[in-house]
């Protein structure tokens, strides 16, 4: 069965950091191109960050540039979402996604992050 859980969000000051954590299951975790997504109330669901199969490239939304880091780690099967310099914009449902080639594409069930004074 393929599980993707998100944890690690939460309620945080502006300026204040937050890690996000995604434990995969159920499928070929370092074959998959490993994204981090979010939805703010509102609005579609867009990109945020997005790392290679074997870690070693990684993309970012303008948004998040220079304060998010993506990484992961295959012998884990885990993705991490480091948030640094919050902003309230930044508050959204943030959701992990794994894609393959072939057009499979898993989701987990999001976790909440909150930038709030």
């Amino acid at each position: 069965q393929v599980q993707l859980v998100e944890s690690g969000g939460g309620l945080v000051q502006p300026g204040g950091s937050l890690t996000l954590s995604c434990a995969a299951s159920g499928f070929p975790f370092s074959s998959y191109v490993m994204n981090w997504y979010r939805q703010a109330p509102g609005k579609e669901r867009e990109l945020v960050a997005g790392v290679s199969s074997r870690g070693r490239s990684t993309n970012y939304a303008d948004s998040v540039k220079g304060r998010f880091t993506i990484s992961r780690d295959n012998a884990k099967k885990l993705v991490y979402l480091q948030m640094n310099s919050l902003k309230p914009e930044d508050t959204a449902v943030y959701y992990c996604n794994a894609a393959i080639w072939t057009g499979a594409v898993h989701w987990g069930k999001g976790t909440l992050v909150t930038v709030s004074s």
